[in-house]
């Protein structure tokens, strides 16, 4: 699995379904990645087509599997509306390090209600497991391995310029 930064770009929504009947509805949208919660501006009177370009950033731990985004209608006085739902796996995005901004469809009740715009970047932690010559030296370390997985996304650029190969300490004898 993987752990890093997820940054969210919540772009905007279309063809939402208006849950107020005399006004445009005022849309927020409440992001959820496992226990983390962040709560997007609300957009008022900005009705089906609500726009918000608004950035948001998560830790991503283990097991972390999905960003969940909830689109609420804002009521003065009574009780939000909700509006729907869109649930965007990250394994993909874990793979490839981000994804251009894309619709997910927002539903509820299993119905399709519209749909949601965001875009994905991940920058993943980068651990480096050290391997000790035999017996373990007091002035140098022999190499550095990191995971192929790891590895892609160091070369890419996602998370460091160029990847640690060999790293010698010490007095410079070999």
């Amino acid at each position: 699995m993987s752990q890093g930064t997820l940054e969210v770009l919540l772009v905007g929504a279309k063809g939402l379904e208006n849950t107020d009947f005399l006004n445009n509805m005022d849309p927020y949208v409440i992001l959820t990645c496992r226990s983390q919660e962040q709560k997007s501006s609300v957009a008022s009177g900005k009705g089906c087509e609500p726009e918000w370009n608004e950035n948001f950033i998560f830790t991503i731990t283990e097991g972390v599997t999905e960003l969940a985004l909830k689109i609420m209608d804002s009521d003065a006085g009574s009780q939000d509306d909700f509006v729907g739902e869109a649930t965007i796996p990250l394994e993909p995005l874990f793979l490839e390090g981000s994804v251009p901004s894309t619709a997910y469809n927002v539903v509820k009740d299993e119905e399709y209600k519209g749909e949601i715009r965001v875009a994905l970047t991940f920058k993943p932690e980068l651990f480096i497991q050290l391997k000790f010559l035999s017996p373990i030296p007091q002035t140098r370390i022999a190499g550095v391995v990191v995971s192929r997985r790891r590895r892609k996304a160091v070369e890419d650029g996602n998370s460091l310029k160029h990847l640690i190969k060999y790293l010698a300490l010490g007095n410079g004898n070999k």
